[in-house]
């Protein structure tokens, strides 16, 4: 029976280096989402603390929001996951796609 689950950490290296856990991830009920928060979840998920259906479910997320902050992190780093600099991402790393 304990073939079938998973092993998750209790603990994973956060964005800015600090420690996470469940505990200390944004409460289910964010709704105010800035670069910071996004990056923490995007991280949990990447360590293997919360997978992507958890995250979902708990905060509310369709598959491709989760999807388009990994993206921006993947392309930009967190200054991608900035709401108001999306387009200037966007830009540059179709740019970057050209050459």
């Amino acid at each position: 029976m304990l073939e079938n689950q998973k092993i998750r950490p209790a603990r994973v290296i956060g964005p800015l280096g600090e420690s996470l856990t469940i505990d200390s991830l944004p409460p289910p009920e964010t709704t105010r989402w800035v670069v910071r928060r996004k990056a923490e979840v995007v991280a949990a998920v990447n360590g293997g603390l919360l997978s992507v259906n958890d995250v979902c479910e708990r905060y509310g997320l369709t598959l491709e929001e989760f999807a388009s902050w990994q993206r921006a992190i993947d392309r930009s780093g967190m200054p991608g996951l900035r709401v108001t600099r999306i387009q200037h991402y966007r830009d540059l790393y179709e740019r970057q796609q050209k050459y």
